[in-house]
């Protein structure tokens, strides 16, 4: 039986607000897409167009309505211009976190680095540093097992050579690197809470959970990464909006140097970066 996608969509942007979705029109959209082959676009230049098949659209509205990430229903996120698979083994990646890859790769360049992304995740600085920096070196570590395994997946998808390392930090890392990454666990514990339910349900707390104050993994990172950069090699970190100060702080007193905070396209400090002398 054919059906008008008009309907669909109007009975899906209910269904979505019913369930307090915030961007429902753009979620809906991106699902039809996907589950029915029609894009906005279509409809737009034939309002009456009509669909036959509907359940597996009909059911991952259904999913969405219950608060699981768009992501996870799409098994997709696009990071930095490339699609990487994502699920809940590991942190989706975030928009925010491209400042990240952005301004090491802008060091990096096309110079011979040896490049470590700690705390990986789905493999998606590490791998697009990878694709970006074609001369460089690229180590990338997790503690978690799942985690590496989707990093892995990611890696043989995207045609990327990044050498993946199970770590609990840096206990089985060796060598010395010239720049170290990581976008680390931030949120602080009594906050995870308040998140909302897609990322506090389904995003892998080990991913969140930054302790008390949300600094644990700056002050343990920091702290070895000395051992571990050559001289004049840079650390970045990708920090939380309100973070900066206490990072720096960090940084200064583990004897790091030339310290820069940079800023996301919001405004907010994202980044913070530093020289090992």
């Amino acid at each position: 039986m054919e059906v008008l996608v008009k309907d669909l969509i109007n009975k899906s942007l209910s269904i979505l607000e019913d369930a307090d979705i915030a961007d429902r029109e753009v979620d809906v959209w991106l699902l039809a897409e996907q589950f029915l082959k029609v894009t906005k676009e279509d409809y737009l230049k034939n309002p009456d167009i009509t669909v036959t098949d509907t359940k597996a659209f009909e059911d991952a509205v259904a999913m969405r309505a219950d608060h699981i990430p768009l992501q996870h229903i799409t098994g997709v996120q696009n990071f930095c211009g490339f699609d990487f698979k994502v699920d809940e083994r590991a942190l989706v990646p975030r928009f925010d976190t491209e400042v990240l890859v952005e301004k090491v790769s802008d060091y990096v360049k096309d110079n011979e680095m040896r490049i470590l992304d700690m705390c990986t995740g789905t493999g998606c600085i590490a791998i697009a540093l990878d694709k970006m920096c074609e001369n460089a070196k690229v180590v990338a570590s997790d503690i978690s097992e799942e985690a590496l395994a989707l990093a892995t997946e990611n890696n043989e998808k995207l045609g990327a050579n990044v050498e993946f390392v199970k770590s609990d930090l840096f206990d089985e890392i060796g060598g010395l690197f010239d720049v170290i990454v990581s976008n680390p666990p931030y949120i602080k514990t009594d906050e995870i809470e308040e998140l909302m339910e897609e990322v506090k349900v389904h995003d892998p707390r080990l991913a969140l959970d930054g302790d008390v104050d949300g600094l644990k993994f700056y002050r343990i990172i920091s702290a070895s990464a000395i051992s571990y950069l050559k001289i004049g090699g840079r650390i970045f970190y990708e920090i939380g909006y309100d973070q900066a100060s206490d990072v720096k702080t960090i940084l200064e007193g583990f004897g790091y140097t030339d310290i820069e905070v940079i800023k996301d396209l919001s405004g907010n400090d994202r980044v913070i970066t530093a020289t090992k002398r």
